[in-house]
């Protein structure tokens, strides 16, 4: 017959096994698709003209 594990050994197990659970939940938490970047129009090809009131990064306003 199978011995039991000692008081020990079985909380030192759980305690593992709640920490790899744990770090699980957050990788899964933080994967996710990766932004594409917005391309940025180049002058002379169609797409949005540069005015004044448009951001140096390209971005649009609201």
């Amino acid at each position: 017959m199978l011995e039991r594990p000692s008081t020990t050994e079985r909380y030192t197990r759980g305690l593992a096994a709640a920490v790899i659970a744990v770090a699980g939940l957050v990788l899964a938490a933080n994967v996710g698709p990766a932004r594409a970047e917005e391309p940025t129009p180049v002058q002379g090809q169609h797409g949005t003209p540069i005015t004044e009131g448009t951001a140096a990064s390209g971005t649009r306003a609201p």
